[in-house]
């Protein structure tokens, strides 16, 4: 029987329990916005790490906004599923779409950390989470844009994922964790009682909050 999160706080503590062998090494815990920021700064706190955000944006399908047809990272590097001219996403929408996405990223840079550059990975044991995997390609454009920057160690970190995008996931990353991969996954939302929308404020207060926390302890 698969388990139901409480929330994504209650997902972040489960995931943190797994991830104890980090507790100590002072990990660094990227969490991909707006829903996996929660989870990671309650993982980082358990971890004694530091929190932070990696930007990546799905390619919307067309006339399908809610499905990922790929994803693309702060850099423009893009992942594009397989299967992408199938649900009508063809090289001129891909490229239209890029755009878009691209500059929603710049802009949410300038909001999510205006006084500072993302915490660099390089050299550290680095844990990217997000609160579910359902077409994998937000995941995948995550774990490039950190392996570029040379972790000692990648890890991906979900509470639940499908099956057959976790497997295409592990290839990205050194380590993979997911407390639940059900054959009857439909979409992550089904998985938690709360699964509320995170807004771009409140993804501002947490990196805030437990970015400074993190500094002050360091």
């Amino acid at each position: 029987m698969t388990r139901l999160f409480d929330s994504r706080l209650d997902a972040g503590l489960r995931l943190a329990k797994v991830l104890g062998a980090y507790r100590g090494h002072n990990p660094l815990v990227l969490a991909i916005p707006r829903g996996a920021v929660e989870m990671g700064a309650v993982i980082a706190r358990e971890l004694e790490g530091e929190i932070d955000a990696v930007l990546v944006r799905k390619l919307r399908a067309p006339h399908q906004p809610e499905f990922a047809v790929g994803a693309v990272d702060e850099t423009g590097w893009t992942y594009v599923a397989r299967d992408a001219v199938l649900a009508g996403a063809n090289p001129a929408y891909i490229a239209r779409e890029k755009a878009r996405q691209l500059e929603l990223l710049r802009r949410r840079r300038a909001q999510y950390t205006p006084a500072r550059s993302p915490v660099d990975p390089g050299g550290r044991i680095t844990i990217v989470v997000d609160d579910g995997i359902a077409t994998g390609a937000s995941m995948i454009a995550a774990l490039h844009s950190v392996r570029a920057r040379k972790p000692a160690k990648l890890v991906c970190a979900v509470p639940v994922a499908a099956p057959e995008s976790l497997e295409k996931v592990r290839a990205h990353a050194d380590e993979v964790v997911c407390l639940e991969a059900p054959d009857e996954f439909r979409a992550v939302g089904q998985f938690y009682r709360d699964f509320s929308q995170v807004e771009d404020e409140e993804v501002v207060a947490l990196l805030a909050r437990h970015g400074k926390q993190q500094v002050a302890t360091a």
